[in-house]
């Protein structure tokens, strides 16, 4: 599936929303050091529920570590941030891409950011005037418009399809 890199996250209920959104999409969530709080941080844990055991979870002490460790493909690795040149909806996704995430108050560093190509600096679309999205809703936007690209594909290749008609978290699903 996907790995979701938050870089620097500051608000623990803000992660813990996406390591539910990771164990329920089966994406691998990259947190990089610092971390403006402890993982075991109650707030965090109270959004993240019990989905802790479920999603896959890894640290790094820093950006480099993370290249290092990691080693995503650098044609792979997308910045999500309002200084993007393109739209996210008009980006082509595949399987194992990684999906970078600033900090909920500055987000990604400048020199961080401008070491993307243009292409790979992505936003999603906002009314003018408005400085940007919460983080977690940021994250699930961005996860689910890759996870729909790929037709719900699930790691293990099987595709995960409502039938026409049935009820998904209390809203009907349109055929």
């Amino acid at each position: 599936m996907f790995h979701i890199v938050l870089v620097e996250p500051e608000i623990p209920p803000n992660t813990g929303n996406v390591i539910r959104l990771a164990a329920n999409t089966g994406c691998t969530l990259h947190l990089i050091e610092p971390l403006g709080f402890s993982m075991d941080d109650r707030q965090m844990r109270r959004a993240g529920l019990d989905y802790h055991e479920y999603a896959q979870v890894q640290c790094h002490t820093g950006w480099t570590a993370f290249l290092r460790d990691a080693q995503p493909d650098p044609a792979r690795i997308f910045a999500m941030t309002t200084h993007g040149s393109q739209s996210v909806h008009s980006t082509a996704f595949f399987p194992g891409d990684w999906l970078v995430f600033g900090a909920e108050t500055r987000g990604l560093p400048s020199e961080l950011r401008d070491s993307f190509p243009p292409a790979q600096r992505l936003r999603l679309p906002m009314v003018a005037g408005q400085r940007s999205l919460n983080l977690s809703n940021a994250v699930a936007v961005t996860v689910f418009e890759a996870w729909r690209q790929n037709s719900f594909a699930m790691p293990d290749g099987a595709i995960e399809v409502e039938p026409e008609g049935t009820i998904i978290s209390g809203f009907a699903q349109l055929g």
